[in-house]
């Protein structure tokens, strides 16, 4: 489990590439103020994804805004670990990562009325490799009160974290949703 200074320790960054520079929480909260003024109804979707590169497993957590019909926007934090690990540990890893940031903004979301729902890049088809680890992802992420979604309805971890894992970050697309 990644601990609270881990958590404020992590470097958050916007699609374009600016260093978000207060902590993820004051960052989020400032958002959700400024968004409800300009009128739009937001829901948060949080997912991890991974890519294995050598001996190196690099990692990318997303927080997408969803503005009701009007698009969204993604903070993201990339971070590496040199630790080996098997598929379903990297998955269950993914989707730790994921419930420690909705977890730490949970409360904030709630006293904003914006839903929350955590993304597993974790296939529902059993003949991909990743299902190995969806009993325990779907069980961790339900059983910390969270609603969970899995591919292909997970875009937070599917598309945004792997493209931003993918690509290493580079902010050389427009992403619109």
């Amino acid at each position: 489990m990644m601990n609270h200074d881990a958590l404020t320790g992590m470097k958050w960054r916007r699609f374009d590439g600016r260093q978000i520079e207060l902590p993820i929480a004051d960052a989020v909260r400032k958002t959700l103020l400024r968004e409800k003024a300009a009128g739009h109804r937001l829901k948060v979707c949080i997912g991890t994804d991974s890519q294995v590169r050598g001996k190196v497993s690099e990692f990318a957590t997303v927080i997408v805004f969803v503005r009701e019909k009007k698009g969204g926007f993604m903070f993201i934090a990339n971070y590496k670990s040199h630790q080996k690990m098997t598929i379903r540990e990297r998955m269950i890893l993914e989707v730790a990562r994921s419930v420690e940031i909705s977890y730490a903004l949970c409360n904030l979301l709630d006293e904003h009325n914006v839903e929350l729902e955590v993304h597993a890049d974790i296939n529902t088809d059993p003949s991909f490799e990743s299902n190995t680890a969806i009993k325990e992802a779907m069980g961790y992420i339900l059983g910390m009160g969270f609603v969970f979604k899995a591919k292909p309805d997970a875009f937070a971890a599917s598309y945004c974290a792997d493209w931003m894992v993918r690509n290493k970050g580079h902010q050389d697309v427009t992403w619109k949703h």
